[in-house]
């Protein structure tokens, strides 16, 4: 999801310059810092960036200046009767209290927010509204085209550890295979010495809750979830799109199975195989957070 874009752009007597970016978000954040005094422009620029863009928080910034003596701008008549009606009341609450003010000055009256409106004059603004909504389709056009190359090397890195995660789903398939004639003899062993030590034990029952602790131990359903979750995984990469909250379900699915591996491993080799497990799940939910 992160990416960026920028371009200039020119209609007499404006100049303008864009600046496109976006960060990770778990939804789609549009955020426009555009003119306010260009009606209708931020709404069409919002709606087209809706319509290419699902996730992200996202960052459109337009900044506009005019060359010609336009450029000084408008005053605001009733911001400056605001700001001088509260000078002199300032000026009236000091004197009252024998607090000497330096003198005022206009260029400390300029700088207050809202003063001046630049292009907030009478003139037709729509052939400058209609050349800055002609030039988002090539600056999105070339913010997709980063995120698409970046996207490329994500999906590179992801499909590495998917690979790795299956490389340890054999490997832990292969230590729990190992481990069944030892589970089996200890779990005999364990028989034995409670039959010959409680007078009285119902056999079947207590062969029954041995059995169930042997159940509780069995893994293979959790290997068998997380090979399907690489499948499926595989498959949204290959699909291709917007997969990144799918993936990000996913990611914890893998999770939840991980766990579950390092509770019932009993085996200190296979509990190894689930921490690597674990590790590298979390370096893949991290990259998957910058999928869209």
């Amino acid at each position: 999801m992160t990416g960026f874009a920028s371009a200039r752009g020119a209609q007499a007597p404006y100049v303008w310059s864009w600046e496109l970016r976006s960060v990770n978000g778990k939804g789609l954040d549009l955020r426009l810092r555009v003119p306010d005094w260009l009606e209708g422009l931020e709404a069409a620029l919002r709606a087209d960036l809706a319509r290419a863009l699902t996730r992200g928080n996202v960052t459109l910034s337009l900044r506009l200046t005019r060359g010609d003596a336009g450029g000084a701008g408008v005053l605001n008549p009733a911001v400056l009767a605001a700001a001088l009606e509260a000078l002199a009341r300032i000026e009236a609450e000091a004197q009252a209290k024998g607090v000497d003010l330096a003198p005022s000055r206009a260029s400390d009256l300029l700088g207050l927010r809202g003063m001046l409106e630049a292009g907030a004059d009478s003139e037709d603004n729509g052939a400058l509204i209609a050349a800055l909504k002609a030039e988002l389709g090539p600056l999105i056009a070339a913010f997709l085209e980063m995120r698409e190359t970046e996207g490329a090397a994500l999906e590179r890195l992801l499909r590495v550890q998917l690979d790795e995660v299956g490389t340890l789903i054999a490997r832990a398939a292969d230590l729990a295979e190992a481990r069944k004639a030892a589970m089996a003899e200890t779990l005999r062993n364990n028989l034995a010495r409670v039959l010959d030590n409680v007078d009285g034990a119902d056999a079947d029952r207590v062969a029954q809750e041995l059995a169930l602790i042997a159940v509780r131990a069995d893994v293979t359903e959790e290997l068998d979830r997380l090979g399907a979750h690489v499948g499926a995984a595989r498959d949204l990469l290959d699909k291709g799109g917007a997969v990144g909250r799918k993936l990000d379900f996913l990611m914890q699915e893998f999770n939840r199975e991980a766990n579950t591996l390092c509770s019932k491993s009993q085996n200190s080799d296979l509990t190894k195989v689930g921490l690597d497990l674990k590790a590298l799940i979390d370096q893949m939910r991290e990259q998957v957070q910058n999928v869209e």
